[in-house]
């Protein structure tokens, strides 16, 4: 099962080739637009030549010379007026769409991040403020706490927010699940680093996009206010040009042409840049938002009881864990799962796709996403039930006792930061900048880096080097267990041996203890000391690897062999295990391998076995283990047809 599903974004001049002609040109034209207000708003100064606010010549003046578009009724310079109007409506609409911006992300990551209740209160606050007419709202609000210019930029703000915020929190839902947000979650990194880390970072492009919108509803809504008389007294803007002009009549005389309709004009210009800039950066930013986010189930709270003591000699022990995923049909993508983690023993997880195995690493780094939840069970390390010690404290323990090597290295590191950044990241945990630094460095050697590619990004290397990055990044806070998930999938066989002999070489040296999750069986056979076999969510076999490769006691654990050529044994038909998967919403009421096992017996049908042995020992999950029949049926298939195996 993959740890996350993620779509690598292109980079910057990717996105620009994207842009088809329409966006282009109407991206330039926008540009174009606002680069005349802009530079109007900069140069107000030079170009007027009388102040705004000052009377300079008689009242109604036509055009001239002097007055490039006459004087309003108490003889002030209009062209003054419009060209230091510009700052007004540009610093307004701009200040007021950073404040709404800002407010609006960190709600959305506060929500989208944390989810529960978080998620609950902020979007209820966020639907509310939706419903509110904005225009009607900001003119009372504004009526009663004054007419300044900084307070109508925070009132448009304070209304603003909400669009962003929504829009943005469905993003952060389906950024939290990409490959590198996990792996750097399961490295022990705290919520807030990651949110501002690798969270925000991938929101930039939608950031920019909502920044245009903002800013141009801003502008709009301040020229409103003005219009109306609640704009600031002491600021010439284009809003309150037009209130003079339609408190003074002027639209009932020749005066509307020089008075009413440069200001409308500029505002309109303003306005129209900046929905042609927004239509070409959103369609660069091309933003994939969830429509239906994921809702966090509201957990039961149990009544606490103390769990049973680790037993010596242990890393890791796992008792009973269950894990259940609710909607229409709810699955158990873990039923009851029963395993320990030996000191100084590299344990094996093996199984097909599906069988729960990702599910169980993820659980028990306490990164079951939230669709997800742990129904039962003990998750028993360094003395305590991870289940128990709270998020704070399991976040503690991710990364520095405990870590993660995830699958799909690609996905896993962040595409725009350099490897040694991504090291050092996982470092800063534990030491200061400096430090980590340096560590991050040798760890990279460590795993076979050169340091003159240290500071590489992840799509320079093989699949094999991004591979040995991902276990530097565990090894960066010198955790205690380290649980590789599928460290070797998609690599070449010669790349699978090295990535094997290098966790092998790490586990004698730093005194580890070790989990390999994989379904090739072949390669946990020729490394692990102890292996685990998965079917449907549940372990059906485990034991010593030299025993259980010898004498495998499952028809699962034997077909899985099976299936795998002996190279050095006398030659043969490769065989395969019959028939498919279960779906794990209907499994069942017995045995679930009962519809594909070729020596089921009529019970396994109704009534499930389960693991007859104390761990350290052989056991299978079968009625039929330890009956020395059943190794004929796979010695010879016919037998299947005409034997007898009970």
């Amino acid at each position: 099962m993959s740890l996350a599903a993620e779509v690598v974004e292109p980079r910057s001049g990717e996105r620009a080739r994207r842009l088809s002609g329409t966006a282009r040109a109407l991206g330039i034209a926008g540009v174009a637009l606002l680069g005349v207000v802009v530079l109007a708003a900069l140069g107000a100064s030079v170009l007027a030549q009388h102040p705004p606010e000052r009377i300079v010549a008689a009242p109604f003046l036509r055009p001239s010379g002097q007055h490039w578009l006459g004087t309003d009724d108490i003889g002030r310079d209009l062209f003054a007026q419009l060209v230091h109007g510009a700052r007004v409506s540009l610093s307004v609409g701009l200040g007021a769409a950073v404040l709404a911006l800002g407010a609006g992300t960190a709600v959305a990551l506060v929500a989208g991040y944390r989810g529960g209740w978080w998620d609950m209160v902020l979007m209820r606050l966020v639907d509310l403020t939706l419903t509110l007419p904005l225009l009607v709202l900001v003119l009372v609000l504004t009526a009663f706490l004054g007419r300044g210019l900084a307070v109508s930029t925070v009132l448009i703000a304070s209304v603003l927010w909400a669009r962003p915020a929504r829009l943005l929190r469905s993003q952060v839902l389906k950024v939290r699940r990409f490959g590198h947000v996990v792996a750097a979650e399961a490295m022990g990194a705290s919520a807030l680093r990651v949110s501002l880390t690798h969270v925000l970072a991938r929101l930039v492009p939608l950031l920019s996009s909502q920044l245009v919108r903002a800013a141009t509803v801003a502008v709009v809504v301040q020229a409103g206010i003005a219009f109306l008389g609640l704009g600031d007294p002491d600021r010439v803007s284009w809003g309150t040009m037009l209130f003079f002009a339609n408190a003074s009549n002027a639209v009932l005389t020749e005066a509307w042409k020089w008075w009413v309709l440069p200001p409308g004009l500029a505002l309109a210009a303003l306005v129209l840049g900046l929905a042609l800039a927004g239509y070409a950066v959103e369609e660069w930013a091309e933003p994939r938002l969830a429509r239906n986010a994921p809702h966090r189930s509201r957990r039961r709270r149990r009544p606490v009881e103390e769990p049973r003591p680790q037993a010596a000699g242990t890393a890791l022990e796992i008792r009973s864990l269950r894990v259940r995923f609710g909607g229409t049909r709810p699955v158990e993508a873990v039923g009851g799962v029963d395993l320990t983690v030996r000191r100084g023993r590299i344990l094996g997880l093996a199984g097909e796709s599906g069988s729960g195995k990702s599910t169980l690493a993820l659980a028990v780094m306490g990164l079951v996403p939230e669709a997800g939840r742990i129904t039962e069970g003990e998750i028993m390390f360094g003395g305590r039930d991870l289940r128990r010690i709270g998020r704070a404290n399991q976040a503690r323990v991710r990364g520095r006792e405990l870590a993660l090597v995830p699958q799909s290295a690609m996905n896993a590191l962040n595409p725009v930061r350099t490897v040694l950044a991504q090291v050092e990241e996982a470092a800063r945990l534990t030491c200061p900048p400096a430090e980590a630094r340096r560590r991050a460095g040798d760890l990279l050697e460590r795993v076979g880096i050169d340091p003159r590619r240290h500071e590489a990004f992840p799509h320079h290397f093989s699949g094999g080097m991004r591979q040995r990055v991902l276990i530097a990044m565990a090894l960066a806070n010198e955790p205690r267990l380290i649980i590789a998930d599928e460290p070797v999938t998609g690599l070449d066989v010669v790349n699978q041996v090295v990535v094997m002999e290098l966790l092998e070489s790490l586990v004698g040296e730093l005194d580890l203890d070790l989990v390999v999750i994989s379904h090739e069986l072949p390669l946990l056979a020729r490394w692990a000391d102890d292996l685990a076999i998965m079917y449907a969510g549940r372990v059906v076999e485990r034991g010593p690897v030299e025993r259980l490769v010898r004498e495998p006691q499952h028809p699962y654990t034997r077909l899985l062999f099976s299936s795998f050529p002996d190279l050095e044994g006398p030659r043969g038909q490769v065989g395969t295990v019959p028939g498919e998967p279960p779906d794990p919403a209907r499994l069942p009421a017995g045995c679930a391998f009962e519809p594909r096992c070729p020596c089921a017996l009529p019970r396994c049908a109704t009534e499930r076995p389960e693991l007859d042995g104390a761990e350290g020992t052989c056991s299978a999950a079968c009625w039929l283990a330890g009956d020395v029949s059943v190794r004929t049926l796979f010695v010879d298939p016919a037998g299947v047809a005409d034997g007898d195996p009970g």
